[in-house]
């Protein structure tokens, strides 16, 4: 199975922690010559220090808020002017939590700009090299929220479903160039996501953090909460050669919690 990543450049969003960190080590270990765009800058350099060089890649960085959209496409359009982009991982944190009764409308604007908008600026700016070699792959990090809602997420939930939507119908106008698109759809991961949220509801339901955390743990069929690498083995294999025809598809990496098939 040939899963190298030889040679190839993966742009890599929301990549100084949790599972966007672990993809930029997963997919720096396969070969690829990561792209970290991420808002802060002193943790960027830290990272690129920690990243393998199994093929003596150079590693380089971008920063961006996805919270402004122009500095986003400002950073992206940099850096198709360098390097020929293989691999691109949609990765951004969540709208805060909160029922969506008292969500306001404009953290619905917020967030669409935060993670639609965001990622068909980088898509776009992206296509022309992928279609021009015949190999891309797009991979977007959302949330099993797309299979089915999740509690006190209601700005999160909405978002999350836009761009899977988003992402099928990329994948049905693309795949013809040799590019596919996915979702993988992390589960409970321990992230700092995962520790506020946590916190979040310990404190709304007067349970100790320890009490959320083994609840959440009996709800998921293995018992256990999910590590970051975890997921970016997923990401990985998305990413690799050796996924050629796995396109438009949401996968859930949850540890079998979510209640679909």
């Amino acid at each position: 199975m040939n899963i190298s990543l030889q040679n190839k450049h993966a742009l890599i969003c929301g990549s100084t922690q949790g599972i966007g960190l672990a993809v930029a080590k997963e997919l720096a270990s396969l070969g690829a010559t990561c792209i970290l765009l991420a808002r802060n800058e002193q943790k960027l350099q830290a990272v690129i220090g920690e990243l393998p060089i199994p093929n003596q890649q150079s590693h380089v960085y971008e920063v961006a808020d996805f919270r402004n959209s122009e500095a986003v496409r400002v950073a992206v359009t940099r850096v198709v002017e360098r390097f020929p982009v293989a691999i691109l991982i949609n990765n951004t944190g969540g709208p805060p939590a909160g029922a969506i009764t008292e969500a306001d409308p404009i953290a619905f604007e917020e967030a669409f700009r935060q993670h639609v908008v965001c990622n068909q600026l980088l898509a776009n700016a992206v296509l022309p090299a992928m279609k021009s070699v015949g190999y891309g792959r797009v991979i977007n990090i959302i949330s099993t929220s797309v299979k089915t809602p999740l509690p006190n997420l209601g700005v999160s939930n909405t978002i999350r479903a836009a761009v899977a939507s988003w992402a099928k119908t990329l994948a049905n106008e693309i795949g013809s160039f040799g590019i596919t698109v996915n979702n993988v759809l992390p589960g409970s991961t321990y992230t700092q996501r995962l520790e506020a949220l946590m916190k979040q509801s310990a404190q709304a339901s007067g349970q100790s953090i320890d009490e959320v955390e083994k609840k959440m743990k009996d709800a998921i069929p293995l018992k256990r909460i999910g590590q970051p690498d975890e997921i970016a083995n997923v990401v990985a294999f998305l990413a690799s050669p050796a996924a050629s025809y796995v396109n438009g598809i949401s996968i859930p990496v949850d540890g079998g919690k979510t209640p679909s098939i």
